[in-house]
């Protein structure tokens, strides 16, 4: 299968930039070949003091911050670095309770991700805080088997024709065409798209995905459900995106 892309502006504008301040050296090597192949660089330091350092000296467009770090703690790296820095940062942390949530928000945060998460809803949060921020290099288009979406104004086009789509099933449609040639679990698209946990119960998303099938006629065939697990976008070629904006 192949690897999930994100659609990366032209070289005309610079690509996203990425600080990573956690102790985890092998989750920052993960997330460093993860968030490459979506074509973000993600420059990771390991400890507090060093971390702060780095947003003091900009040039990255987002932070990710690690709550607990030897040396300056997210929660107090976050405090000082909003005294000259603006930078969005999202906490990524193992302590879930409500009161550390409030802690990382009332600090600064502008997302707050708990551990362990999924790497594709980390990608949704990125992508999400750099449209409200407005520093994002989003793509104009998605396009994959026939499907293309049209970014800035949530459109719905198969060969040529808009097809009308309610919001939620655009998301749903999103993520799947993002994550083209991989299965997408329930888990993972109920995390991006209702902030929660999924439900075995929850029959939501299967509802979602039969009216897309039934919209995008016969492309809808290239949206397949794997029994147990979740749904796969499976087009016939690798997905491409468009100029960005």
């Amino acid at each position: 299968m192949p690897e999930p892309t994100v659609p990366t502006s032209r070289d005309s504008q610079p690509p996203v930039s990425i600080l990573l301040i956690d102790d985890d050296v092998e989750l920052a090597v993960m997330m460093e070949k993860f968030f490459a192949r979506n074509g973000i660089r993600v420059e990771s330091v390991h400890d507090g003091i060093r971390g702060l350092a780095k947003v003091f000296s900009g040039g990255h467009h987002l932070v990710l911050l690690d709550v607990m770090m030897p040396g300056l703690d997210g929660f107090e790296l976050l405090r000082q670095a909003r005294r000259r820095s603006q930078v969005p940062v999202i906490m990524l942390t193992a302590r879930t309770g409500q009161a550390d949530r409030v802690a990382g928000l009332d600090a600064g945060a502008d997302d707050y991700l708990p551990k362990p998460f999924g790497p594709e809803e980390l990608l949704a949060r990125v992508r999400a805080v750099l449209r409200r921020t407005g520093r994002s290099s989003v793509a104009e288009f998605l396009e994959a088997g026939g499907v293309k979406l049209v970014v800035a104004s949530r459109e719905v086009r198969c060969e040529g024709e808009v097809v009308a789509v309610t919001s939620f099933e655009y998301d749903v449609l999103e993520c799947l065409v993002r994550s083209a040639g991989r299965v997408v679990s329930r888990s993972e698209l109920t995390a991006v798209l209702y902030q929660r946990r999924a439900s075995p119960f929850d029959r939501a998303l299967d509802v979602h995905v039969h009216h897309l099938r039934k919209k995008l006629g016969r492309q809808g065939g290239l949206i397949r459900t794997i029994r147990g697990i979740g749904f796969l976008f499976q087009a016939p070629e690798d997905h491409k995106g468009g100029q960005g904006v």
